[in-house]
């Protein structure tokens, strides 16, 4: 499957994945400087929404897309469901 977003969920995800991108730079400095244990953690905790949101985002376009190209034979349309579901648990 074939990843097509509009530019506008595209700017979106990229956003949230360079959030989370510098949110990892920053656990990576408190790290390195002996930060609380309790900051590093609520930092880790935020990274993992800001890519759990983005894979999320990702997931609901191939499945927004799956359902818009209803004209697919039943049998292509229950694999690309299989796919879907198993990306979509991997998240979970």
């Amino acid at each position: 499957m074939e990843l097509d977003m509009a530019a506008d969920e595209l700017k979106s995800v990229l956003n949230r994945l360079k959030r989370a991108q510098g949110q990892i730079a920053g656990v990576v400095r408190m790290i390195e400087e002996g930060r609380d244990c309790e900051d590093v953690i609520t930092q880790l905790a935020a990274v993992s929404r800001a890519l759990d949101r983005a894979g999320f985002a990702i997931i609901a376009t191939g499945l927004q897309q799956c359902v818009a190209d209803g004209e697919q034979p039943a049998v292509d349309r229950n694999r690309m469901r299989a796919r879907l579901e198993k990306l979509f648990l991997s998240l979970a």
